[in-house]
């Protein structure tokens, strides 16, 4: 569970904390599952409707403009960048909302919204055959974001509403009918994706009314998030490969849906005045239509330009059900329980106290304990109830971002409730530390979230106990080593590294990656696996591996009768990335074992693995 530049940390820690327990019963609660990264494919409803899905939400003040902040939430998780012919539209039947409570009450003050609808040219009779229309998302190369061959398009509007939930809410349009850049196809058909993005983010620059020299922007980015997902494989691999699964960053080659904007600080703050009520409460829902009715089996397809040939109909197009929510990240993953994970994410911030139990006394720590040993520091006195916790992930840490900073706010009427909180008086980091206020870097999270912050590793250290006071040094000492071996600027990241790929300006997020990119690692690697066995001992080898993979990772697996796999260990090929060393294991004399090893270039996803050819022995 620790970076790859802190080995011998991680062992010290090990020891320290006695690592090689012996594997409770309840750890089987965090067994093998579905994947899901902060907020990806985290609850049973979106998970099937990935359109609506937030997957992580973002707040800090502007590095390149100090005086505004930048908010960003994205939705449509795992996106393949090859994903066609139909890609990753917005949904037209969703509201995509980024809220703001300026008074610490739980309840939004400003709501900035999001609605999409469809130019669809595919159904037009010039397209296609005598039928008439297009598989194609485009029948040429695009040039503009108003180019023929672009069939398939999206614009957005997006509005500022002014104490969305009261009786009488307020609302200015920022934009309307901006572009949408299209899906990053691929070089081939889209040869500039950066001057399609440029237009897109010109016509986002709201130029009147209350909120001008705002910027909004609504597109397909390249997933900004970075974790290793093997978690779910009883944390990281335990108990028979302890810490072995780490380094991986499962969304380094997948893209997502970005909307950001960039407002003058003053616009969020309480009273418009950031001197007096530096924090802020952020938060991104989404909503559904309440009602939706599919066309009749058997009816006459539509091919209009706004209606697709599955049309539907809305009874009731003013109705809308929130659907997903998102703030703080991993709590939904990780301290929500399975059946309540649909219920948050139709709450409210001001119901939140509801879940106030599994805040003071997470299930993760106990998890922790039960494979590794690492003390809960649920059980210590200093962590019971553990207001560390609610202070990070309900109320705001004092001195820092606790909404009793704000000068006109009574303390009163502050509700604990889960959603990032910004101190829009703290600037930029000069050098931010991917720790965040954990690494002393006050910028960063929990204070708000940047698109560099580690937010899996302060979170785990976090739970782990590393704020709380009483916890013994050596204890502390090992909490900061946990990790998941991923991070903003060194390993596991392939060529791709996150800090190469975001932008220095607004929206910050990068570029896609195109469906015409070759994946890091996706190059298939050759070599010669060597399997014997002698007097019970089995002996493994591989050599002649090419091309070379300095750094590469060998998993070796046992093939059981059923299809299913065991896990024989992991190891690192060797510093010219040809060669590993040999590895032996016992086996019974006359046991057939089926074997089979795997090559990951350079620590990538586990989509990049090269496989060798299953190999049958009967040991001797």
């Amino acid at each position: 569970m620790s970076r790859t530049p802190r080995h011998t940390a991680r062992s010290r820690a090990v020891a320290v904390l006695a690592a090689a327990a012996t594997v409770a019963g309840g750890a089987a609660l965090l067994g093998p599952g579905t994947s899901s990264a902060s907020s990806h494919r985290e609850a049973p409803y979106t998970a099937t409707d990935p359109q609506v899905d937030n997957t992580d939400t973002y707040a800090f003040v502007s590095p390149d403009n100090p005086d505004t902040a930048t908010l960003i939430t994205n939705v449509i998780p795992f996106q393949d960048p090859a994903g066609g012919p139909n890609f990753y539209p917005f949904a037209t039947d969703a509201r995509y909302n980024i809220n703001v409570d300026n008074n610490g009450d739980a309840v939004p003050d400003l709501t900035f919204r999001w609605t999409f609808k469809d130019d669809d040219r595919r159904g037009a009779a010039k397209n296609g055959d005598k039928v008439g229309g297009s598989f194609l998302y485009n029948n040429g190369v695009v040039d503009s974001l108003t180019d023929d061959n672009l069939l398939f398009r999206q614009t957005y509007t997006v509005e500022a509403i002014t104490n969305p939930t009261s009786s009488t809410p307020t609302s200015v349009v920022l934009v309307n009918s901006a572009p949408v850049p299209p899906a990053n196809i691929g070089a081939a058909s889209i040869p500039d994706y950066v001057a399609l993005r440029d237009e897109a983010l010109r016509a986002g620059n709201v130029g009147a009314g209350p909120f001008a020299g705002s910027k909004v922007f609504a597109g397909q980015r390249k997933d900004p998030f970075f974790l290793d997902l093997r978690v779910f494989d009883l944390v990281y691999g335990a108990p028979n490969n302890k810490f072995g699964e780490v380094g991986f960053n499962h969304v380094a080659d997948k893209n997502v849906s970005s909307l950001a904007i960039q407002v003058p600080k003053r616009l969020l703050a309480l009273g418009t005045n950031v001197d007096r009520n530096p924090v802020i409460g952020v938060y991104a829902t989404t909503e559904r239509q309440s009602t939706r009715v599919l066309a009749d089996t058997g009816a006459a397809p539509a091919t209009s330009q706004t209606r697709s040939s599955d049309a539907v109909s809305t009874p009731d197009a003013t109705k809308f059900s929130q659907v997903s929510r998102l703030g703080m990240p991993l709590v939904n993953e990780v301290v929500v329980p399975a059946n309540l994970k649909d219920y948050f994410n139709r709450s409210r911030p001001d119901q939140d106290g509801a879940l106030l139990g599994k805040v003071q006394d997470p299930e993760l720590p106990y998890l922790v304990e039960a494979l590794y040993g690492v003390p809960n520091p649920n059980k210590t006195a200093g962590g019971k109830d553990r207001a560390d916790l609610v202070a990070v992930f309900l109320t705001g840490v004092d001195g820092l971002n606790n909404a009793g900073l704000n000068k006109d706010v009574t303390a009163s009427s502050i509700k604990p409730s889960e959603m990032l909180r910004l101190n829009l008086g703290i600037p930029p980091a000069a050098n931010p530390n991917r720790l965040g206020v954990l690494g002393n870097d006050t910028a960063g999270f929990p204070n708000g979230r940047r698109l560099t912050d580690d937010v899996l590793d302060i979170a785990l250290q976090v739970v782990e106990g590393v704020l709380v006071s009483d916890q013994p040094a050596e204890i502390k000492a090992a909490v900061k080593g946990l990790g998941d071996g991923v991070d903003n600027s060194d390993n596991g990241l392939g060529s791709r590294k996150v800090g190469q790929t975001l932008l220095p300006m607004f929206p910050y997020v990068g570029d896609p990656m195109a469906g015409s990119d070759v994946p890091d690692g996706a190059t298939p690697v050759t070599y010669i696996q060597k399997i014997t066995s002698r007097n019970g001992t089995v002996s493994t080898q591989l050599t002649n591996i090419s091309p070379a993979i300095p750094g590469g990772v060998v998993h070796l697996y046992r093939v059981n009768g059923n299809g299913s796999l065991t896990g024989y260990g992991t190891y690192q090929l060797n510093a010219a990335g040809t060669s590993t060393n040999v590895r032996t294991f016992r086996a019974t004399p006359g046991t057939s074992l089926t074997l089979n090893f795997r090559v990951f270039p350079k620590r990538g996803a586990a989509a990049q693995v090269n496989r060798g050819v299953p190999t049958t022995i009967t040991v001797r």
